[in-house]
């Protein structure tokens, strides 16, 4: 199959319960050292739909980076070594409002981060320029609405406000209650220092939340690891259509 060259170069960043794609067709592994250290994991370059395409498991290849621990830094760079134009995040989220129910996928439009102790820019050296990016608006608009018309027979929410908590534990009822008082509708554990990274390297950055349970306090049940591995494998199968319906009608 004969790649497009008038595609963007799509990177997918691989989240608990997403280590490989269906369909994708590999054409070679990458390890790449950065000025920040190893990414997480090997880089696979493929193409999917005739559409080229990099993947990186962002806890790693077997998972066992726990998201506190995650090379940020060296992901993003890596990505955009290969020539990555723009990138699609998949992470695993709990849901905190009435409609991120589990199993479903979210394409959030905004980010409060609770996170800490991340090298968490490509500035942080003292003989590095300082740029002070805008981040009102942390996820690519056109990126999001792509994604947003492919999932739209798969019962995708199109909105929604991610609260990036520091892991690897879940959140205390209390916490939770406090970021739905701030806003927040998703509770992740790596969406930052990511999609700032990615802007501050100037690539269109947007995120495929997937709800693996009802975040601490909104449901009875004690969380547990058989609910989250249930409701991720029904929505990472969603997300795998959703990625093959984005590279088929975004051919040239």
């Amino acid at each position: 199959m004969r790649v497009s060259n008038n595609m963007k170069t799509t990177a997918i960043i691989g989240g608990s319960g997403l280590s490989e794609l269906a369909g994708l067709n590999v054409l070679e592994t990458q390890s790449i050292d950065t000025p920040y250290g190893k990414p997480s994991a090997d880089l696979i370059v493929g193409e999917l739909a005739g559409q080229r395409l990099i993947f990186l498991a962002r806890h790693g290849n077997p998972h066992q980076i726990a998201p506190h621990n995650i090379n940020y830094r060296a992901n993003i760079w890596a990505l955009k070594s290969l020539g990555a134009e723009q990138i699609i995040a998949v992470a695993a989220v709990g849901g905190i409002t009435p409609e991120m129910t589990p199993a479903r996928l979210v394409i959030p439009e905004q980010i409060i981060d609770y996170s800490y102790g991340r090298e968490q820019t490509y500035f942080a050296e003292a003989s590095a320029a300082v740029e002070h990016i805008d981040f009102s608006f942390p996820y690519d608009e056109a990126l999001r609405l792509a994604l947003i018309k492919c999932g739209a027979n798969l019962n995708v929410y199109s909105s929604g406000t991610y609260g990036c908590t520091q892991g690897p534990r879940l959140e205390t009822a209390a916490e939770i209650t406090r970021l739905e008082r701030d806003g927040c509708d998703l509770v992740g554990m790596t969406g930052m220092p990511e999609a700032a990274l990615a802007r501050e390297l100037k690539i269109p950055y947007a995120c495929c939340a997937v709800i693996a349970n009802w975040a601490a306090g909104k449901t009875q049940a004690e969380i547990s690891m058989a609910e989250i591995m249930h409701n991720l494998e029904q929505g990472m199968s969603d997300v795998q259509r959703l990625l093959q319906c984005f590279f088929i009608l975004n051919k040239a």
